[in-house]
């Protein structure tokens, strides 16, 4: 009888483990569970509430998308002086005023002659994101020795010296003045809300108290009074014929805003973390920076991508509070231009336009974080 079982074993060892029929991995699927019919009957038609959804979804797009395709491209004036010139060759929007005022749309007050630069610094800003984002990329260790070099080089080439023609910050509007607070934002909060957030989680009272109160008076006051702080009353506590760049307090209080917030969302990374792994470090006679750094903090900041880049996106899109101190984005460029009356009346257009510069880099941002998400997982998918 051994021998038979024996046997039988090996014979399930050659021919491998048993399989339901029509579940082996050599045959191909059922033609009723892939493509795209299953999709659609999966995900659209099954249920009664889902078909009743699915018509009313499909009611919807067929009732608007038509209207506003017509009304934005088919029926929409790309030329013209004015919106007059519009209304005399089409119905729809009137894109001729974007293209009329692109430049300002886009670079602000810069002078147009210098427009190169900011060209340049846009160039160099993907240049430097490309290394820093992904780490499949050809001679990578130099694109990480440009991007420490980046924020230098783009101070000099926005707003002049070594050579080049000074720009006053005053010039700066547009969507460069976004990504200017945007990305600055972004680059300086990230760090000092991960020292925050170990500050907050410190043995030591002093600092744990000092970012305490730090966190807690940024977080409870909105970000459009810190601005007014920094346009206005900052002044009052400087000395007496002292200059401060507008554009400088405005970066100042958007990095301590932001820093803020994402010391909170480390936090809760921090959090997460068994307390198991901290004991498995001072057991290996790691020190505690090492610990945060090797072991620690690379597991909450992956925890922390989704609240992260929430944050970013929230700050990006907060950058066009600055109209309210006198700094033209482009919603003040466009505010602005609207003035005109050759133009007045085309504020869906403005927004329309502005609409979408914001949801490319959002959705961009949105799109990485999943990347990125996808990639640093190491868990059971679910």
């Amino acid at each position: 009888m051994t021998d038979i079982s024996q046997d039988k074993s090996a014979l399930q060892d050659d021919h491998g483990p048993d399989y339901a029929p029509g579940t082996h991995p050599s045959l191909p699927p059922p033609s009723s569970s892939v493509g795209p019919i299953h999709w659609i009957r999966v995900n659209l038609f099954s249920s009664i509430p889902n078909i009743l959804l699915t018509i009313l979804a499909v009611w919807v797009l067929w009732a608007t998308i038509p209207g506003l395709l017509n009304w934005a491209l088919f029926d929409a004036a790309f030329q013209g002086d004015s919106r007059s010139d519009c209304r005399a060759v089409a119905e729809g929007a009137c894109w001729a005023f974007i293209s009329s005022r692109f430049g300002q749309f886009i670079y602000g007050f810069y002078p147009v002659e210098l427009r190169w630069r900011v060209d340049l610094a846009a160039i160099g800003l993907v240049m430097a994101l490309v290394p820093l984002l992904f780490d499949k990329v050809p001679y990578r260790r130099f694109g990480l020795y440009f991007a420490a070099a980046y924020p230098f080089i783009a101070y000099f080439l926005l707003m002049g010296g070594l050579g080049l023609e000074p720009v006053e910050t005053s010039k700066f509007g547009g969507f460069m003045l976004t990504m200017v607070i945007g990305v600055t934002g972004i680059a300086v909060s990230l760090p000092i809300g991960i020292v925050l957030a170990l500050g907050r989680r410190s043995d030591m009272p002093i600092v744990r108290v000092l970012c305490v109160v730090f966190i807690e008076f940024i977080r409870g006051v909105p970000l459009i009074t810190l601005l007014f702080v920094a346009s206005t009353m900052l002044n009052y506590f400087l000395p007496p014929g002292t200059t401060f760049d507008l554009l400088l307090r405005v970066l100042i209080m958007v990095v301590l805003f932001a820093s803020a917030y994402l010391a909170e969302v480390v936090r809760g990374g921090l959090q997460a973390i068994p307390k198991g792994q901290t004991e498995a470090a001072d057991a290996l006679g790691l020190t505690y920076w090492k610990a945060m750094r090797l072991v620690i903090l690379p597991q909450a900041l992956k925890i922390s991508i989704p609240g992260i880049v929430n944050t970013f996106i929230g700050l990006f899109k907060d950058t066009t509070l600055v109209i309210i101190i006198g700094l033209l984005d482009p919603l003040g460029i466009g505010k602005a231009a609207l003035a005109d009356a050759k133009w007045q009346g085309l504020a869906a257009e403005v927004y329309i336009f502005i609409a979408i510069l914001f949801f490319i880099c959002c959705f961009g941002m949105s799109r990485y974080s999943l990347y990125l998400e996808n990639k640093l997982h190491t868990g059971h998918k679910r």
